[in-house]
């Protein structure tokens, strides 16, 4: 993630979703701080294990979607709440999947897969003190779910903890 990558997805949005974005953003500036740095940590991670479909509809985007929701809970938790850290987690992610809209489909794969991530955080919670949190508590168990991937055909299918994805396609790790 470049700062001209950056730049060209804030030219890409509207003044009205522009000025939501910043909204959001001067609301909770630690948590936005700590949200622009797990995402450029997913994209990096993301972007170094699936380099052919993180930005696509496989696993590596199933992945990424995952890891970034586990590492936003785990950044916000070490200066607030968990619950605090999860109701921004859900409304940052949604807000994302909102200013940048995608095909039904693939709207229910990000989220599902967004949910992924933060039930897996909540999940390790309990058994470790959120001060001591790493980046590699996730990436081991996500990655080890991408091998048991399930495909969405349906926007009406449901799934349980399990990552999703709309094509077939399948890249193995770097």
């Amino acid at each position: 993630m470049t700062p001209k990558l950056v730049f060209n997805i804030l030219k890409s949005l509207s003044l009205k979703n522009l000025l939501k974005l910043f909204l959001i953003g001067f609301s909770h500036p630690i948590f936005s701080i700590l949200t622009f740095f797990a995402t450029y940590k997913t994209y990096r991670i993301s972007e170094k294990l699936f380099p052919l479909t993180h930005d696509l509809h496989g696993s590596g985007n199933a992945f990424r979607h995952a890891l970034w929701n586990s590492l936003i809970m785990m950044y916000c938790c070490k200066v607030s709440s968990p619950k605090k850290a999860l109701i921004w987690t859900e409304k940052i992610t949604q807000m994302h999947e909102d200013l940048f809209p995608n095909e039904p489909l693939q709207r229910k794969m990000d989220l599902h897969n967004n949910k992924v991530g933060r039930d897996y955080f909540m999940q390790l919670l309990p058994t470790i003190h959120r001060q001591f949190f790493e980046t590699s508590f996730f990436v081991e168990k996500l990655l080890a779910l991408t091998q048991h991937i399930k495909t969405v055909k349906r926007e009406d299918e449901t799934f349980g903890f399990e990552l999703i994805i709309i094509d077939e396609k399948r890249e193995t790790l770097a």
